[in-house]
């Protein structure tokens, strides 16, 4: 393990010595302020005190995810030799004590841990969980001295982790506050990038660790000048510079369009390049639309000759498997991660200047000035999806550059 602590990090460590955790130790804060990091080691020393015949539990939003946050880095602290798992088994072995592993990504979660008795657990992104499965959690951890440890960014101010929790003076709860500026092994001009991709209220939350509400519109940073002329896209195709390309595909419901946006990337994923569309907003038959995918993906293909795949909205499957054998590109369903994830990812590459879209994204263009949050929306961040906005457009193109998130910020 590393011996390298910053100040912080090493406070928080003496707690684990002198007696100060409490039944709930919650690490929040900025992005990269290395509260991941301690919480693990903490979570690991305080595991490896207890006696072997205890049951334990880390929980993330997914296991793919709890393995890229949580597992692998404490594997990297503690060594392969000491902490080994299996996601299809859901369980981890820690010096001899079993860790079960759990994803939390739906409302039915909390039901997989029912009837649990459980001595400890560690929640990674404690902020996506639902509140049935945290309620759930707390009242498994039974055993006598059981602890949660977990981490979170902050987000709205009424969620309920920090409306019900964090607020709450008469629990047992340790509220341990981490900032970007507590991580002092940071490089500066990647902490100076950092700042420059989040603005407004994500900055706020991820730079600066505070619980503030979103608030108007979306997209503040988005102005004209990331609007390309069509030649000047079009010289981004026949220089070259556009690399890889794919396609984004929502599909139209009784109140909906479906779109097709053709998104490029340069070399590295520096940029990101909203190239072209497909707008239909009529809701024609499934054979029209099976037929102008086909027509368009081969005319794309023809402009840019680099499309490596097309990214499918995953809820209509006999439409993702006509697409399949209408074209000669790869077709996949869309991840779909959370549209605030979404979200965040277009903020960001605004923010650093590394989003562009061409004047042939009509739709696209009009949706983004447009998208605003529901201020009805009290206790979280969501976006109006009324009518008012062109949602459907917004879908498209971000099932378009969701699965790139780590190449596009390169996460650890």
């Amino acid at each position: 393990m590393n011996g390298v602590l910053s100040e912080k990090q090493k406070e928080c460590l003496a707690l684990l010595k002198n007696g100060g955790l409490k039944r709930l130790n919650i690490l929040e804060g900025s992005v990269r302020s290395g509260k991941t990091y301690v919480s693990l080691i903490l979570w690991g020393f305080w595991v490896a005190q207890k006696s072997e015949k205890c049951s334990f539990i880390m929980v993330g939003k997914t296991l793919n995810t709890l393995k890229r946050n949580a597992l692998s880095l404490m594997q990297d602290i503690f060594g392969e030799e000491n902490f080994s798992y299996s996601l299809s088994k859901k369980e981890g072995d820690f010096f001899g004590r079993k860790i079960y592993l759990e994803g939390v990504s739906d409302s039915r979660s909390e039901g997989k841990i029912r009837g649990m008795t459980l001595d400890g657990a560690y929640c990674d992104e404690l902020t996506l969980f639902e509140e049935d499965f945290f309620a759930m959690l707390l009242s498994r951890l039974s055993g006598k001295g059981a602890k949660l440890f977990a981490t979170t960014n902050p987000d709205h101010p009424r969620h309920w982790l920090k409306r019900n929790y964090l607020d709450n003076k008469e629990l047992d709860l340790l509220d341990m506050k981490f900032t970007l500026e507590d991580n002092t092994f940071l490089d500066k001009d990647y902490v100076e990038n950092l700042k420059k991709e989040y603005k407004g209220m994500y900055y706020d939350r991820f730079i600066k660790g505070l619980w503030v509400a979103a608030e108007g519109r979306i997209y503040e940073e988005f102005s004209s000048e990331m609007i390309m002329p069509k030649a000047v896209a079009d010289k981004l195709i026949t220089d070259g510079i556009v690399e890889q390309c794919v396609v984004g595909v929502d599909y139209g419901g009784n109140h909906s369009a479906s779109v097709f946006c053709l998104v490029g990337f340069d070399k590295g994923f520096r940029n990101v390049y909203a190239l072209k569309e497909y707008y239909d907003g009529k809701n024609k038959s499934a054979e029209h639309l099976i037929d102008k995918f086909g027509e368009k993906t081969e005319e794309w293909q023809q402009y840019c000759g680099c499309i490596r795949a097309a990214y499918c909205d995953s809820a209509e499957q006999l439409l993702v498997k006509s697409f399949r054998n209408k074209v000669r590109i790869e077709v996949k369903n869309a991840l779909k991660k959370a549209v605030n994830t979404r979200i965040n990812m277009l903020c960001r590459l605004m923010s650093a200047g590394r989003f562009f879209v061409s004047e042939e994204c009509p739709h696209l263009i009009e949706a983004i000035e447009t998208a605003v949050w529901d201020e009805n929306r009290i206790n979280a961040d969501v976006r109006l999806d009324n009518g008012t906005s062109d949602i459907d457009s917004l879908d498209a193109f971000e099932y378009g550059i969701e699965r790139f998130e780590k190449e596009l910020f390169r996460l650890n």
